[in-house]
Formats: structure tokens, C-alpha cells, sequence
């Protein structure tokens, strides 16, 4: 650990993914990204939150080369090489495996292969790069780095674990002690399938569950939504095992456990996007959005019209989680009672849903008022920028960002109050001047179109009316949802953790 009390204290953040870091936390910092979902930009954001503080933080992750080097490609290997063979003794520490070399995203798609590259990530950071950092804190994320927390426990180092996604991977110490993990010196720290009486009868014989050892080992544990803890707390969700939930429990009960929402990307932000058509922000909204409506529609071949109502469907199209057959069951109503009004609807997203979303569409010649298009970042843009309202029927949702995003570009969420939608949504109330969304309690059919058809009651209403809501609701969510927001969060949580200041001259 950092001996010195007089200086800041050291915290290490250990993750599989992160966007770009603050350049003067080492070389090409700025030019680093490892995504696949929400960790990265939560990651990022927090890194880049400590760091611009003045928090002496540091990084861990997968040296992913194959994915890095695609973007230093303009730099010559052996300058490459030079700059990989510095980060040791900055702030930026690489684990390095040849298991994550070669991969060109952040996850493989073979689950055996995901279960080798976290224990291949984990045991460099246990090996190699704790032992080089000496941190007074380490920030675990997810199953990836799950075994961590019980290394700190015996290291007494406190140790802060984050879940961002509830899935988890399992397998047997003698697969993590065979990868080079020394887990006999703190086998007990781990969580068993079955209860683990003596080392030699549990080593080959009982699977450690990665999620739930992080849980139960951590000195303290978040979630990415308040509500979706208390969901999970509270038995709310079979999908979640019952010994999580117990774990969990656990730390609720103890004072070690809380939800922390994520923040979109700071990029996020109609002033500034310049993916959109025409920027516009709070002011100028109106002007805006209908020129994005107007480019978005000709793009899509939809009909064009600017008053046209316009939802966007922006998360994946499952058949557990999203909600997609909720929508797909009530298309052709939403769509035909509409028809006058030239509702529209778009999907930009991928999914196994995909193609049935497109059979309904060619059945009943929705062309010009229906259209599913692959995920792509910048059509995902427009789309907030084109759209009128943003559509979320999640059976359950752990944050969620869509909703956050779409309010930033005037777009209002419609949405199953339910997890990180009900902490982000409350129901819009024209007359006071309250709420930023349309929530529907029941997850049922009969839920969604009710939500639709409120949203469709806003839409009507007079324009100087809904104009004046719209500006609120743009401002309001400007202000609350942001990575600063969240950051002030985590390191309340880091000090609260450390019992001092996580900057000494604060």
C-alpha cells in the first residue's frame, strides 16, 4: 500500500473496458478504447473525473493489441513498442496475455474464451500489477475481475466492487489455480456453488461463481441503479440467482451496498454532436429537430412529414430483457390508428427480433412509416435528434442509458417503470411542470400502448405548451444527467471507504 499518509491515496480502477483516458495519464492515453457497452464510458468518465481532480488513480485493463494497434496504425511498431514498454511507470498499466492480443473486440464470442481472457486479466493484475501500483483502494467492474476482491480482503486492501451486467461465468480453482493464480493462499474468499469445507475436497470439484465471490468478498458493492438493487433485494427478478440475491442481502443489510447510475457520454449532446444534421440546443430546439426529422426521414425512405410523430427504438431487439415482443404483439395497432398522423416508427438496433420486426413491416407495407435498420453509432444519433420519443419497455433494465440520452436531444422516453428507468423517468405533468417521461406500471401489452398513447396526448398538445416542457425537460436533464454527477457519487463512496479525504487538499 502507498506508506506515505501525506499523500493522496491510491486508487486502482480494474476494468475490461474503457473509452479514451485523460491524455496526461500516460502515453497515447487519449487514443485507448476498449467498448462494448456502458462500462466503458462509466469507466472513462470516472478515470477522467479522478485524474482532472488532482486523485492519484490509476488503470488496469487487457492489453487488447489487436484492437489498439487497428488505432495506432499510423504509428510505426517500434515506436509503438517504445510507448507500450513507458506505461508501466505511468498510470496506465496493460495486463498482457497473448489469450486478448489478437482479438479486434472486447469480448470473443465462445464463452470459454471470455472465461480464459478474465482469469488470464486477473491474474496479471494480481500477479504483476497490484504488487507494482500498491493502492489504498481498488475499483473492481464486473465478473471479469471478480476474484480480485478476495486478494485485496487479504491484502487489507479495501476494495470496492461494481456490477454493471448481473451475468457471471463459473469454474474450478484448479482452472485458476492452473492459469497461475496462487488461489490456495485465499481459496475461502471465493464463492462455491456448494458449501466448501476443506481446500483439497472443493479444489476440482466445486465451481467459483466470479460475480457472486466479487460480491462476497468486497468491503463494499454497488449496482448501476438504486431501484434495481432494491429489486433484486427484494426477490423481484427470477432471472438472478438466489444466492447473489443473498449475497447481496447481505451487504444491504451490512451498510456496504448502494446503487450508483451511470451517465451518458459527455458526446451526447445536441450543441455539440456532430454526427447530427443541424445542432440545436434548449433554445432553438423547435428549428432543430424538425431539419434532423426532415434529413432522417429521406435517409430511412419514410414519408416525409414534420409533424409526423416519431418514435425511436433504441436498445437491443431480445426476446428476455428489451421488450421487443411487447411492440412487436401491438405494431400494427400503434401504427394503423395513427395512420392520418403519418405515426413513424425506427429501429436502429440488432438483435434476434430483427428479422420479425422486418416480416411484420414487408406484411403490411409499412415501408414509409416503419423502419429496422442495424445499429449503427451515427444513425443512432439522428435518431435521438429526428425523434420525437424514445421507446423502453424493458422487462427489467440494471441503469439503461437511452432514456438519459434522449431527453438531452428533446426526445421523451416511454418506458416500463421499472430498475434504472423508474430512477430516471417520472411522469410527465404539463401542468406542473414536472416529470420528463411516460411510464407504464404492468408489463403487459395493454401497459405499452396505454404509454403511447399518453405520449401520443403530449404530442397534441398546443405547441407554446409542449415547447415550454420540452425546454424544461432538455435543461433538467443537462444538468442531472452527467458524468460529473456520477463521479461525486463514486468518490464520496471511495471515501467513505478510506475514512479520509481522497484529495488531501480539499
Amino acid at each position: 500500500m502507498n506508506d506515505d499518509p501525506k499523500k493522496n491515496p491510491r486508487i486502482l480502477i480494474v476494468t475490461p473496458e474503457v473509452t479514451s483516458l485523460p491524455e496526461g495519464m500516460g502515453n497515447i492515453a487519449n487514443r485507448l478504447t476498449a467498448k462494448a457497452g456502458g462500462l466503458a464510458d462509466v469507466s472513462a468518465a470516472l478515470i477522467s473525473a479522478l485524474f482532472d481532480q488532482g486523485a492519484d488513480v490509476h488503470v488496469a485493463l487487457p492489453d487488447y493489441r489487436g484492437i489498439f494497434s487497428a488505432q495506432l496504425a499510423h504509428i510505426f511498431d517500434k515506436e509503438l513498442d517504445l510507448i507500450r514498454r513507458k506505461m508501466p511507470d505511468e498510470r496506465i498499466h496493460l495486463a498482457e496475455d497473448r489469450v486478448f492480443y489478437y482479438l479486434n473486440h472486447v469480448y470473443s464470442d465462445y464463452g470459454w474464451e471470455n472465461l480464459k481472457i478474465g482469469l488470464s486479466f486477473q491474474r496479471e493484475v494480481i500477479n504483476n500489477i497490484i504488487p507494482r501500483v500498491r493502492p489504498d483502494l481498488i475499483h473492481c467492474n464486473d465478473w471479469m475481475t471478480g476474484l480480485i476482491p478476495a486478494v485485496s480482503r487479504k491484502l487489507g486492501i479495501p476494495c470496492l466492487f461494481t456490477i454493471h451486467n448481473i451475468h457471471t461465468k463459473k469454474t474450478y480453482l484448479s482452472n485458476i489455480e492452473d492459469i497461475g493464480i496462487d488461489a490456495a493462499s485465499y481459496w475461502q474468499n471465493f464463492y462455491y456453488e456448494r458449501m466448501a469445507y476443506d481446500y483439497w475436497g472443493t479444489r476440482e470439484s466445486n465451481p467459483v461463481d466470479l460475480l457472486t465471490s466479487g460480491v462476497f468478498a468486497a468491503h463494499f458493492v454497488n449496482t448501476v441503479s438504486p431501484t434495481f438493487l432494491a429489486e433484486i433485494i427484494e426477490d423481484k427478478h427470477s432471472f438472478v440467482e438466489t444466492y447473489l440475491k443473498q449475497e447481496l442481502s447481505n451487504k444491504w443489510f451490512a451498510g456496504c451496498a448502494a446503487g450508483i447510475l451511470n451517465a451518458p457520454d459527455s458526446s451526447f449532446n445536441p450543441a455539440t454532436d456532430s454526427e447530427i444534421k443541424c445542432r440545436f440546443s434548449a433554445k432553438d430546439f423547435a428549428r432543430g429537430k424538425a431539419e434532423n426529422k426532415r434529413a432522417f426521414q429521406k435517409r430511412l425512405g419514410l414519408i416525409q412529414d414534420d409533424s409526423a410523430p416519431m418514435f425511436f427504438w433504441p436498445s437491443r431487439l431480445d426476446s428476455v430483457q428489451k421488450g421487443s415482443q411487447l411492440l412487436a404483439e401491438i405494431l400494427y395497432a400503434v401504427v394503423s390508428s395513427y395512420w392520418h398522423r403519418n405515426l413513424q416508427i425506427v429501429f436502429v438496433a440488432n438483435g434476434e427480433y430483427q428479422p420479425h420486426f422486418k416480416n411484420i413491416v414487408d406484411f403490411h407495407r409499412f415501408q414509409n412509416r416503419v423502419a429496422v435498420c442495424d445499429f449503427d453509432e451515427n444513425l443512432e444519433r439522428l435518431a435521438y435528434a429526428a425523434s420525437d420519443f424514445v421507446l423502453m419497455p424493458s422487462r427489467f433494465e440494471p441503469c439503461g442509458l437511452p432514456q438519459m440520452i434522449g431527453p438531452l436531444y428533446g426526445s421523451l422516453p416511454v418506458a416500463h417503470d421499472t430498475g434504472g428507468l423508474h430512477d430516471t423517468i417520472t411522469e410527465l405533468a404539463p401542468e406542473k411542470d414536472t416529470g420528463n417521461g411516460f411510464l407504464f406500471k404492468f408489463y403487459d401489452t395493454e401497459g405499452l400502448l396505454w404509454a403511447i398513447r399518453q405520449a401520443m396526448t403530449f404530442f397534441d398538445l398546443p405547441q407554446k405548451v409542449k415547447q415550454k416542457q420540452i425546454k424544461r425537460v432538455m435543461l433538467e436533464s443537462l444538468a442531472n444527467f452527467n458524468h460529473s454527477v456520477t463521479a461525486r457519487q463514486y468518490i464520496n463512496l471511495y471515501e467513505k471507504m478510506l475514512q479520509r479525504p481522497l484529495i488531501n487538499s480539499w
